[in-house]
Parts: structure tokens; sequence; C-alpha cells
């Protein structure tokens, strides 16, 4: 049942809005004291709030900004005999999700209160959502150079100075930018990102800056571009050593003026943005082989970040793992799973050349397949085929296409047996296969159970 409080200092409004919804099946709280109503706010989950503009305590301005600071996903919705214009605009700038006014019509109420619940509803989900599938942004790991990372974006969040963010693919430079955002003081602003390597090169301008009208074939109407999206904000430039030397001039020419003109306009927009840019390449090499300018490279590299890869802080991936069996077992709705500390130092062993976000694919390919609330070095040897190289380095690592097709086979049958709990008729079984030949496949690949 959705749960509504109602806030006006009239009694008769609280008590007519109560039975209109408890009718339609909404449980209802309501008090004619401000005061009273954000004590009542904060001890139970609401759906949606009714709040009065006009109280003797606390104006609805006033109750709407404690409701908000407490729960950003709550829907209010304003009631007021003293409709107007600017009272709607202000509410709508504060966060409300409605504005009626009084006397208040029965049909618009109830629309109301639907859309507002299902709202709410919508943004507690989402939010659920990007726990389970992005994370929560943290960056984790207790090795010294995690530390000395969270060390510089407390020194460098609070100011507005550029940073240039380098490490290799999948070491987790994004979230560094987003946490000096999320630290800064534009963190209630848009944190925008560009990622320069998967833009063409002909429409990296207009990506960036917009685009007028007929400004080149295609252009059938006014595009806005991704430093007019982040003003007052933060945009994240990913992959910058990717960008086209003519592109790097007009965004040279952006920092230095604080304006840029849109493809095929003459006009100068003003924007205001924190730039932060990340690249795995080394852009002073790029700089000696003329695709990166070095004037631009120095106005970037204000602050310099580096994330080093996985395999130079082996200390972290304990912490890592277990995050990422958290969040994993709950996207996937299975219960919890427990890595154990022989599991972790297989982990520990590999190389790890996709670095974070490879091991969190492992991670995530061992909790599908293995299917056990404890995960042991056994349940993942398979994972780890060919002198502890991965199944996605099994291509990188065959010098033929015969040799590629024996590795894979022996992954795919040891990845059978362990799944069988090494039951050799309940396997042939399952390969289609007589048990002799499963026999002589494990002898010809080395397959043993270890006891």
């Amino acid at each position: 049942m959705k749960s509504v409080l109602i806030i006006d200092d009239e009694l008769q409004i609280c008590e007519s809005i109560k039975m209109i919804l408890e009718y339609e099946g909404y449980d209802v709280e309501f008090t004619t004291s401000a005061n009273e109503g954000l004590e009542i706010f904060s001890s139970k989950d609401f759906a949606a709030v009714f709040l009065d503009i006009q109280m003797p305590e606390l104006n609805g301005f006033e109750v709407l900004k404690k409701i908000k600071e407490q729960k950003q996903s709550a829907s209010v919705i304003i009631i007021s005999a003293h409709g107007s214009v600017e009272n709607a605009i202000k509410a709508t700038r504060l966060g409300a999700f409605d504005f009626l006014e009084k006397p208040i019509d029965r049909d618009k109420l109830l629309i109301s209160v639907r859309n507002a619940t299902e709202s709410a509803s919508l943004k507690e989900e989402y939010e659920e959502i990007k726990k389970v599938w992005v994370g929560d942004g943290e960056i984790l790991g207790k090795s010294k150079a995690i530390r000395n990372i969270l060390e510089m974006i407390d020194k460098v969040a609070p100011l507005d100075t550029r940073v240039l963010i380098t490490g290799e693919n999948g070491t987790g430079k994004e979230l560094v930018a987003r946490a000096i955002h999320n630290n800064s003081e534009r963190k209630d602003k848009s944190f925008v990102e560009v990622n320069c390597a998967a833009i063409p090169n002909e429409l990296i301008e207009s990506e960036l800056f917009g685009h007028e009208k007929g400004s080149f074939t295609g252009a059938v109407q006014q595009r806005i571009g991704r430093f007019e999206l982040a003003n007052k904000g933060t945009l994240f430039l990913d992959e910058v050593g990717d960008m086209s030397l003519q592109a790097q001039a007009k965004v040279l020419r952006a920092i230095e003026d604080g304006k840029i003109e849109r493809v095929g306009g003459g006009k100068k927009i003003d924007v205001d943005v924190r730039l932060i840019a990340a690249t795995n390449k080394n852009l002073k090499d790029e700089i000696s082989k003329g695709t990166f300018r070095e004037d631009l490279f120095h106005r970037l590299n204000v602050i310099p970040i580096n994330v080093p890869p996985l395999r130079e802080r082996l200390e972290d991936i304990p912490i890592l793992v277990n995050h990422f069996a958290n969040d994993i077992s709950l996207k996937h709705k299975k219960p919890l799973t427990k890595f154990s500390d022989d599991a972790i130092q297989v982990l520990k062993n590999q190389t790890w050349t996709g670095n974070v976000r490879e091991l969190r694919n492992i991670i995530e390919r061992i909790i599908i397949i293995v299917d056990k609330r404890e995960i042991s070095h056994k349940d993942i040897d398979f994972m780890f085929a060919s002198n502890q190289h991965s199944v996605v380095d099994l291509v990188d690592t065959s010098n033929s296409f015969q040799e590629f097709k024996e590795k894979a086979e022996r992954v795919f049958i040891l990845k059978q047996l362990i799944a069988n709990d090494w039951n050799i008729s309940k396997t042939a079984e399952m390969l289609d296969i007589q048990r002799s030949h499963l026999y002589n496949k494990m002898k010809k690949y080395g397959i043993e159970k270890e006891e």
C-alpha cells in the first residue's frame, strides 16, 4: 500500500483529502503542524506528501526544502489557496512534483497523487539499479597508490583547476573524474562525459560545441554541444589523446576564452566548465609524433593523476573481489557469494591486462557458472587455462587454430566437470559423448580432480 502524508494547518482540508485517498486504497496520515509533519516524514517511508504553503510555524517552501534535504526522491505536491505563477515556479525550483490550487478538484487530486507515487517509486528503483549495475562509485583499495589518489582528490576537488588522469584501460579513470566532480563546488550541476575515441573525427566538433541547423548535410536541427550542456558543471574528456587536431585547437580556444561557437554559427557563447581529461596514451609521445598539441597538453595537465594498473596494487584485489561479489550477487538475485583465501590467491596470481574491469567480469563469470555460496581455488581453475592465461586471452596465446581449439576444449570440459561435481557419467551425458571418450579427453589434456 502506498503511504501519503498531508501537512496542512486546515483540519478540514486534511480530513477531506484523507477520505478521498483512503477510498482509493492509499495509506494516509495527516497533521496540522509543519514541525510535526517533518517528524512524521522522518519516521516513515512516504511515497508522496501534500503540503500547504501558508502555515503558522513554517511555510510550505521551508518544509519542502527540509523534506528534499532528507530524501531527494520524495514527491511533494504543493496545495494552496494562494495560487500564483510565482508560487508555482518557486515550488518547482525547490523540487515540488506538482502544484494544486484550493479548492482541490477530486480528479486532479487523484491524477496528481497517482503520478507522484509512481514517480517516487521509479526514482527509488533507479537508485537501486544504479547501485547494482554501476556501483556506488567508490574508489576501493588500501594500497599506497590508492591512498595517494584519494588524498589528491581531496586536495583538488574543491578547486576549479584542470586535471589530467592517465592510466591503462580498465583502471578506473572515470571513477576518479566522478569523485573529483562529486566532491567539488559543482557537484549539484551536470557531469558531462565525452568519449573522444568513440566519436568519428568529422563529428567530434559538433558533439563538443554543437551546431546550427543547416550547417552541414544532415544538420536538420540545432544541436546543443557538450560544452554548453556542462555549463556550471564538469566536462570529462575521456580518451582525449584520440581527439583530432582540429578539435584540439577549438578546445584550446574554449579554455583560453571561456567561449565557444557552434559549428556553422557566428555567435560567441559563454561557457563556465571545469575540464577533466583522461587518456591511456602517453601524450608526450603523441606530441613527438605530431598527433597532440603541446599547448593543449600543458593546459590540461595542471594536476596530473596517474591510476596504476591492477598488477601494481595486488593488495587491493581482496577488497575489490568482495565488493564485486556482493554487487553481482545482488544484481543476479543470488545469495551472497564468498571467495576463500585460496581463491583470492589464484586471482592475485593473474596478470590482469584488462585491470579492474577484467577482474569484475571474471568475478561475474565465476558467480554465474560455479553457482556456490563459497568459491575455492578448485572452482575457478577452469577460468585460467593454459599456463595461467584467462579465457579471454586464449586467442592471444594460441599459435594456431588447432591449438586454440584444444585450449578451448580443455577449458569447456573442465568447466562441465566442476559444474557436475566431477561426476563423469553426468558430464559425459551433458557433453553427449561416451564415458570412455571423456576419459581419453581428460588424459589428453591432463585434467585431474585435485584432492
